[in-house]
């Protein structure tokens, strides 16, 4: 019998803990079940059980588990191979892992509360104050309240330091309680009070309401809406359906349960809307398609891995629909990545039309009831199932996955940067198919350089589509010399004459436009015209980027947010103006210059409501709006017909970041937006507005040569040391002192050094320095790709255990970018 079990804590700990297990328990805990345990003074966790055994930890008295929370485990056996895989790779600990993966709704969380000591008397020579006294009878009226719910009883405010003095006094106690944060939705439904067949009690009922016509009209209702009367096709009548087909109130219901006809109960219900069944046959394949489909398997026969390497409009979705159905009829389940929200809502009515019920979504605008629904459904079933969603759902509890879909897979969007775990949804779903014995299909018509390099040394197979569906043409790219425009004063706002007029020829023709521009907000900064000065956020190293429709300046990283001064509050001069442009400026110069073309703006600021995304995209997809503009979210795989024209607007600004990937993302970013016209019968036309037209990235774009940017790009990374020659690991230092901070990381990286010699850069400042008052080092770590990995993160753990015998490090915030994008 099992004694012991240890047990992962929802908190960044690096090691499990040991708690007793309860004789009433034994027997019956396993693997993967809920439990809560105590942990610290007084605090309760959801606890998983990742082990059982008999060996009793010395040194320190053992706890007991306070409370078994399910009849089956809720994590499954390969899930919690799969955490200690995550925690190990990307050197953060299996609590942060265990927070980022299980819904919080399937966690309960202790929460102070506060009640009263029966047993305490006033002293005469400290008395109550008045306070003191409204809270103190507040708590004996109620029990047990927290501070904002006593607060919000005694509408008192900023209570904590009379409660302080009450605690000190012990006149009342704080103590933690367990609150539940998933409620199952339930809805009333209504039902006889007798069965199916029993004709006397039928009888019985409608004699009894013979003379109440309104309740006779809700009897047969309820008989029509049920199939009462016929024997085995019985459905559950919910209360609100019932009284909409009679067409009655509430109080005739209530006369029929007062009389024993009815009764009221409640079940549980889907939050989710009630899929259509499958309604359309699969596509049918070109003959181009139907190679690729073949060609996916063969490799996969021998690789793990295939990358689809299929230029924009080559049919690749269909190719995945194919292969989904192979997968489903094995009766294996199947993982379907996407990197945007805005991908599974256009995928999805698709997908729904093919595989019906079969097919879920999961992403991060549902409600953390929802996701905890749909956890449950993937946990309690077997069956052949697809999953669409976005990075997150490589935690979701598969029983049988059988091939994993990563599309898109070079975006940038499956890299997690804070907090913890900071995985690579790609990387992470190749390790989590191989735990399942299931293969993984990448695709892509602008691979990440090191997909593409292991699929050219035959790490993973390759498979290639050339020509877009149907033979349509791939879209041509003009350039547009913006210096040349300013020269000649043809530019109107941010556009181009060139731009203009393609823009009039589409609305012309009825078709559609897209506009690029990677930069959210009216303009990117607000400066002064006499003396320069620049605002800036007052916790982040960052200037503000200024928003009109609010009027405001606003930090992108921290969310801080002020007024725009009217006078320069360095030189005192009425002389502040914007520089620059975002999505919100383009979206006022196309209302100016097309004023009456719908048009659309989908960037971070439009699309925070849950279902913004779909709105936009639903409006576009059927012709309502004409113009869409937007950032990077507008280049991840959208598809629309009627799009002839698509304008980047500031193609410069793409390259100008300190990043040894700028020039690849700037050509993925370019020829993916490029890629969103000319899907439908027409050649599409895409702008593209320079400064720089002889950069070799922008012939790059022209000619759609990813080949060209691909190796231009593998002989710079060769000859200085970056990924796929190297692995990169990130060191991030924080301190809220800026002197502190660059002693400590500069004795770090000695400390490192002394190990890794000259693998070791930095520290060095990296482009924003500090964000939410804290100031910010980094240290790159470049690791030889033959070199083991488990052994350099054991030396990066000893370094750090050995730093930690200095108190002065003990108020640094250290943390690990394994692979970082």
């Amino acid at each position: 019998m099992n004694r012991f079990a240890d047990v992962i804590l929802p908190l960044p700990l690096y090691r499990y803990f040991t708690y007793r297990v309860p004789e009433e328990m034994q027997g019956h805990l396993r693997q993967g079940h809920r439990v809560v345990v105590s942990f610290g003074r007084s605090k309760f966790y959801t606890a998983i059980v990742v082990a059982l055994h008999d060996s009793e930890p010395q040194g320190y008295e053992v706890k007991e588990i306070a409370t078994l929370l399910d009849d089956e485990p809720i994590v499954l056996r390969p899930q919690l191979k799969f955490w200690e895989w995550i925690a190990e790779y990307y050197l953060c600990s299996v609590g942060d892992v265990y927070k980022a993966a299980l819904p919080s709704g399937l966690k309960l969380e202790s929460e102070t509360s506060l009640t009263i000591n029966a047993d305490f008397e006033e002293e005469a020579d400290d008395r109550l104050t008045e306070r003191e006294a409204v809270l103190m009878q507040a708590l004996s009226a109620q029990g047990r309240l927290t501070v904002h719910e006593l607060e919000k009883a005694t509408g008192l405010r900023n209570t904590l330091p009379v409660l302080r003095r009450l605690v000190e006094r012990e006149a009342i106690f704080v103590s933690e309680r367990l609150r539940a944060n998933y409620k199952p939705k339930t809805e009333v439904c209504v039902r006889l009070t007798f069965g199916q067949g029993d004709n006397d009690a039928l009888r019985n009922a409608f004699d009894m309401v013979r003379r109440a016509k309104q309740q006779e009209t809700l009897l047969l209702s309820f008989l029509d809406l049920s199939h009462f009367m016929q024997a085995g096709c019985y459905t559950e009548v919910s209360r609100a359906a019932l009284l909409a087909r009679a067409g009655v109130s509430p109080a005739v219901l209530a006369g029929l349960v007062n009389k024993g006809i009815m009764e009221t109960y409640k079940r549980e219900v889907s939050r989710f809307a009630p899929v259509q069944r499958a309604c359309t046959p699969m596509p049918v394949l070109s003959g181009e398609q139907t190679r690729a489909y073949n060609e996916i398997f063969a490799t996969l026969h021998d690789k793990s891995v295939t990358l689809l390497h299929g230029v924009t409009s080559s049919g690749k979705t269909e190719i995945y629909i194919h292969v989904i159905d192979a997968i489903l009829k094995q009766g294996r389940q199947v993982l379907y990545l996407v990197p945007e929200i805005a991908l599974t809502t256009q995928l999805t009515e698709r997908l729904q039309k093919v595989f019906g019920d079969k097919l879920l979504i999961y992403h991060s605008r549902f409600s953390d009831n929802e996701r905890v629904e749909l956890w449950q459904k993937l946990l309690r079933s077997r069956e052949p199932r697809v999953v669409l969603g976005v990075r997150s759902s490589v935690f979701l509890p598969f029983h049988n996955l059988g091939f994993v879909i990563v599309d898109e897979e070079h975006e940038t969007s499956y890299k997690q940067y804070d907090p913890a775990p900071r995985y690579h949804a790609r990387n992470a779903a190749i390790v989590l198919a191989q735990m399942y014995g299931a293969k993984v299909l990448l695709g892509s018509a602008t691979p990440a350089v090191e997909s593409y390099y292991n699929a050219l040394s035959g790490k993973y197979g390759l498979v290639e589509l050339h020509t877009r569906y149907a033979n349509n043409p791939l879209p041509e790219v003009r350039i547009v010399d913006m210096r040349e425009q300013r020269r000649k004063r043809l530019v109107k706002g941010n556009f181009s004459e060139p731009l203009l007029d393609q823009i009039r020829g589409a609305l012309k023709r009825e078709e559609q436009v897209i506009l690029f521009q990677n930069r959210r907000g009216f303009a990117p900064m607000v400066e002064c015209r006499e003396c320069a000065w620049i605002p800036k956020c007052t916790q982040c190293d960052v200037s503000l980027t200024y928003h009109k429709r609010d009027n405001r300046l606003v930090c992108h990283y921290c969310g801080y947010s002020c007024e725009v001064p009217r006078i320069c509050p360095a030189c005192l001069q009425p002389t502040i103006e914007v520089r620059g442009f975002g999505t919100e400026r383009i979206e006022e110069d196309v209302e100016t210059l097309f004023p009456e073309v719908p048009l659309a703006r989908m960037d971070m600021d439009t699309t925070r409501s849950r279902n913004a995304y779909q709105e936009i995209i639903d409006d576009f997809a059927a012709g309502k709006s004409k113009i869409l503009i937007g950032t990077q979210m507008v280049t991840k795989g959208l598809d629309f017909d009627r799009v002839s024209i698509v304008g980047i607007l500031s193609a410069d600004s793409m390259l100008s970041f300190p990043d040894f990937r700028a020039h690849e993302r700037a050509f993925q970013m370019m020829a993916q937006v490029a890629g969103r016209s000319g899907r439908g019968k027409s050649r599409g036309v895409v702008l593209l507005q320079t400064s720089q037209p002889e950069l070799p990235l922008i012939s790059q774009v022209i000619n759609h040569d990813y080949v060209g940017m691909y190796n231009d790009q593998l002989s710079q990374r060769e000859q200085f040391g970056y990924p796929p020659f190297t692995r990169l690991i990130y060191i991030y230092l924080k301190h809220r002192d800026e002197a502190v901070l660059d002693t400590l990381s500069q004795r770090y990286a000695t400390m490192l050094r002394k190990v890794f010699g000259e693998r070791v850069l930095g520290p060095d400042n990296p482009p924003v320095a500090r964000i939410q008052s804290l100031y910010i080092r980094k240290i790159m770590l470049k690791v030889e790709v033959t070199a083991s990995m488990a052994q350099v993160k054991e030396l990066l753990r000893q370094i750090y255990e050995r730093s930690l015998m200095d108190d002065s490090f003990k108020s640094l915030t250290l943390y690990y970018d394994v692979d970082p994008m």
